[in-house]
């Protein structure tokens, strides 16, 4: 079992930036395929970022340019996200997925609103 716990949502204003955080009970790097996804309200959940264990990552074209996906030595995903846009906002998600079990791991989300 995995568990994620995100930090760092809030608001902004557009244009401005923020780092969610993403904190993981066990090292899922060396496995796991870990990335951000966001859902707006009304909408389906979407990817952002991922990042798989050989180090590929893939962006969202609308995000591309404007947000880096990250990890440290350890246990925690980041998602550094600059030139916030207001349809950036929604409900950011952690995810863990292992593609050798398909086990699928969600964090509780934080919000993220860019509004002026």
């Amino acid at each position: 079992q995995v568990q994620l716990v995100e930090s760092g949502g809030g608001t902004v204003q557009p244009g401005g930036s923020l780092r969610l955080s993403c904190l993981a009970s066990v090292n899922v790097y060396s496995i796991y395929v870990v990335g951000w996804y966001r859902q707006a309200p009304g909408t389906q959940r979407e990817l952002v970022a991922r990042m798989a264990s050989g180090g590929r990552i893939d962006y969202a074209d609308s995000v591309a340019g404007r947000f880096t996906i990250s990890r440290d030595a350890r246990y925690t995903l980041y998602l550094q996200m600059n030139s916030l846009k207001p349809e950036d906002t929604a409900v950011y998600y952690c995810n863990a997925f292992n593609p050798y079990t398909q086990a699928n791991f969600w964090g509780q989300g934080t919000q993220v609103t860019v509004s002026s």
